[in-house]
């Protein structure tokens, strides 16, 4: 039971149980100023059904307020301020750790389901910086889910079938090299790809062939079939080897094109229920409050849409999911309310459950990157510039440890993740290479080497796990406490809102405040508190180490 929860417990029985304990726990807020107190409870919300005012609530509630957890009570305004026990609660919480170890914020099973649609590159183009953002707030989102208690099913909705690939048949006819291709397929093919746009925009009958090309393969035609399938299998060995990298795994690369033949119930089910509607020779959906949905083209070609469509129906059909995650860029947001509002039309009560996980842009230069105009910078490029760099400050600082390759690898990969799930995610991303491999201040490193350094300390003081040590502690060790206490909330919160950002200024708190701690502790000192100490640092270990595993980070012993 959490501290929050046992707190909310008191003030709802001291309320006479007019307000539960979840809508209490709801309302506590932790004060910006220590001098307020450890915990404060507001009696606005309270006011209109007690019929009194805020000020009065407080007072007549401060007096009931006596509990073992509880040292004092003070009254300001509206508010009833706590101060709570530090010696038991600090008692409470590391034995809480180290009892639950990795498992420590973890919510019980709910044997539901949770997809992540995530990732979804399109077959043969490069894996870019661009990609980064939907690949890495996905699979901490995935974390975040199972950490809450739910199954989290990761769906790469691959970008496999579209016009582009008429553009790169032809391409590949005019101007492609097998034997280059086979060397290097993404850098050879986004080459020819490029050039078909220079050359389109001198030449528009390319666009014609390459429409003729994309009709050809929707028809079945065995040669741009085989194209097809070799363009899609050199890009998806590819992108797994970025993938093994990142950490990053899925249960289903089903992309755009598994859904060809799923498409047609789905205009037929909106034609059934009244709901397709025809707008100059195409087909769509009307909706309140925003445009239609595009459904079918004048010629009968489906749309992007359709397939999304055929994508929800056959996902709930399949995995009965309690929630559904699209995490995908916020220039898809119309697309998006789009898609749940036919699905509602079509009397899926599942589609409330659908949720899309908006994000801002990378940028370069402050401009969008652009694959057709060859504006690109390379993931691969990125990571290995980035395993680099750590190399080098590893040689500088120490050049003795052992496993270097291994473990500049593991801080050069957090570096190039913890520099995107720091940020809101709702914010755009100036790329700079300098920033996010800066290893000092609000860096991934930053927090791996706090967690190194507390490893090595345990290493130095002989601690074992076994010896754990509650013992009282000093004030300053207290803003430790009250942050160790928080971390399940924190994870509650990133899931409530999607947002692994929580995580990562989580653990830059406490590796600050740690590292604050550690300046002025002499924490090896042998006295009756070197154990407790341990104890701390121990946990605090536990609790980063898992973060960084939330966020698909790795958090080695030694750097």
């Amino acid at each position: 039971m959490s501290l929050t929860y046992q707190i909310a417990t008191i003030i709802s029985n001291a309320l006479e149980n007019e307000w539960t304990v979840e809508q209490v726990e709801q309302l506590l807020e932790k004060p910006k100023q220590t001098k307020h107190g450890d915990m404060a409870f507001p009696c606005f919300t309270l006011a209109p059904k007690m019929r009194k005012a805020p000020q009065q609530i407080a007072l007549e509630l401060s007096k009931k307020l006596e509990d073992y957890l509880i040292t004092n009570v003070q009254v300001a305004g509206g508010y009833v301020n706590l101060f709570l026990h530090q010696e038991l609660v600090t008692n409470q919480v590391l034995q809480a750790i180290t009892t639950d170890l990795q498992q420590y914020g973890s919510k019980k099973k709910e044997h539901e389901k949770i997809i992540i649609d995530f990732s979804s590159p399109n077959i043969a183009k490069p894996f870019s910086m661009g990609h980064l953002r939907s690949t890495v707030i996905g699979n901490s989102l995935a974390n975040i889910t199972e950490k809450n208690g739910y199954e989290a099913v990761r769906i790469n909705h691959l970008g496999d079938w579209g016009t582009q690939f008429g553009k790169l048949i032809v391409a590949y006819k005019l101007w492609g090299n097998q034997d280059k291709i086979l060397a290097a397929p993404i850098a050879e093919l986004l080459k020819i790809y490029v050039h078909f746009h220079d050359m389109a925009e001198k030449d528009d009958s390319l666009n014609g062939q390459a429409r003729a090309a994309f009709k050809s393969l929707e028809e079945g035609d065995e040669e741009a079939l085989n194209l097809w399938n070799w363009f899609k299998d050199a890009s998806l060995k590819e992108f797994q080897q970025i993938y093994e990298l990142l950490g990053v795994r899925f249960d289903s690369y089903a992309g755009e094109a598994f859904y060809n033949d799923k498409m047609t119930s789905v205009v037929d089910g909106l034609k059934e229920k009244g709901l397709l509607m025809e707008s100059n020779g195409a087909f769509v959906v009307e909706l309140e409050d925003m445009p239609p949905s595009l459904i079918t083209k004048k010629d009968g070609a489906t749309l992007y849409a359709t397939r999304d469509l055929a994508a929800a129906i056959y996902r709930q059909q399949t995995y009965q999911a309690t929630k559904t995650f699209y995490v995908v860029g916020n220039e898809q947001t119309l697309h998006f309310k789009q898609l749940f509002s036919v699905l509602e039309k079509m009397g899926y009560e599942w589609a409330k459950q659908l949720e899309h996980v908006p994000f801002g842009m990378m940028l370069k230069d402050g401009k969008k990157m652009s694959t057709r105009k060859g504006k690109i910078i390379l993931l691969a490029d990125v990571i290995e510039d980035a395993i680099h760099t750590a190399k080098q400050n590893i040689n500088e600082k120490n050049p003795t440890l052992e496993d270097k390759e291994e473990i500049a690898k593991q801080v050069g990969i957090g570096a190039v993740i913890f520099n995107d799930l720091k940020n809101d995610r709702m914010n755009d991303i100036d790329f700079s290479l300098e920033q996010m491999l800066n290893f000092e201040g609000e860096t991934g490193p930053y927090v791996q080497y706090t967690n190194a350094r507390i490893c090595s300390l345990l290493q130095k003081g002989n601690f074992k796990a076994e010896e754990f040590n509650f013992s009282p502690l000093g004030d300053e060790t207290w803003p430790i406490i009250q942050l160790l206490e928080d971390f399940p909330r924190v994870v509650e919160k990133a899931f409530a809102h999607a947002d692994p950002s929580q995580i990562a200024k989580y653990c830059l708190l406490l590796s600050r405040q740690f590292n604050k701690y550690y300046a002025n502790t002499k924490i090896l000192a042998k006295d009756e508190t070197t154990s407790s100490k341990l104890t701390l640092a121990f946990s605090v270990s536990i609790v980063l180490k898992e973060g960084l595993r939330l966020l698909g980070m790795p958090a080695p012993e030694k750097m």
